[in-house]
């Protein structure tokens, strides 16, 4: 009888959910979610189960890849349940970084899968969001690799695009997007956390949109000796190789 208490008890107490859920690790992100999921069963407005739930839940979706409309509509549901758990997180506490670099990674991803115009309604979000993150942690290194990332795909749309961005949308404030900043701020997250394969991956494809090909290869090579951690990092290895063999030849442009 105390043994079905005490597991009653455990079970109606949210800060256990997210301690499973932690455990659970990033390569279950699905597992993770449901105790999250539980917590906020619980307790919706738990800080910690809100901004954990983003982040698995985006790790869930970032797994469904593929074009056709029913795989874009499951994913970017998902993205978007996500979003919900982010804000509800910030409104929860606007002081603390987690809940401002979920928010941001999770329309950052969410903003890939979409075209040039919805991109732009997402892009002030995104960059006032990790920009807060790292005001508030300047260690934070997922928040400094949002933001490269942000500064990267800002400079990758073409100039009509951002003319259009500027014309229709109000969005002149992607004129501070550069590939200095790109540079920076992924090179800052690799720094911070030099076996995180995905810092290692944008950092390699900007260098080499740069023409910066000695410094790829060399974060690609690295890639191929760190264990895998996140629920993609085989596919990040993979992509590191073909991106690696791609430009093994390539002479420094700059």
């Amino acid at each position: 009888m105390f043994s079905v208490i005490l597991a009653l008890l455990v079970a109606q107490n949210p800060v256990n959910h997210v301690a499973l859920g932690d455990s659970a690790g990033l390569m279950h992100p699905d597992v993770a979610l449901r105790h999250y999921q539980a917590a906020l069963a619980i307790d919706s407005l738990s800080y910690e189960a809100n901004w954990k739930a983003a982040r698995a839940i985006a790790d869930v979706a970032k797994q469904i890849q593929g074009n056709a409309d029913s795989l874009k509509h499951r994913r970017d549901s998902l993205y978007s349940v996500g979003r919900g758990y982010a804000e509800r997180a910030i409104r929860a506490d606007s002081t603390r970084a987690d809940g401002h670099y979920a928010l941001s990674m999770v329309l950052g991803r969410l903003s890939r899968t979409k075209g040039s115009k919805e991109r732009v309604r997402y892009a002030k979000i995104i960059f006032d969001e990790a920009t807060r993150a790292v005001q508030i942690d300047s260690n934070y290194d997922n928040a400094h690799h949002v933001l490269g990332a942000w500064h990267a795909e800002v400079k990758r749309l073409s100039g009509l695009q951002r003319f259009f961005a500027k014309a229709l949308f109000g969005g002149g404030f992607m004129d501070k997007a550069s590939w200095d900043d790109a540079v920076r701020q992924l090179e800052r997250a690799v720094a911070i956390a030099p076996r995180h394969i995905y810092h290692r991956l944008e950092l390699a494809e900007v260098y080499t949109d740069l023409g910066r090909y000695s410094k790829a290869r060399a974060q690609l090579q690295v890639i191929a000796t760190l264990p895998n951690v996140d629920v993609l990092d085989a596919q990040y290895k993979e992509e590191a190789a073909a991106l690696l063999k791609d430009i093994q030849n390539e002479k420094d442009e700059t």
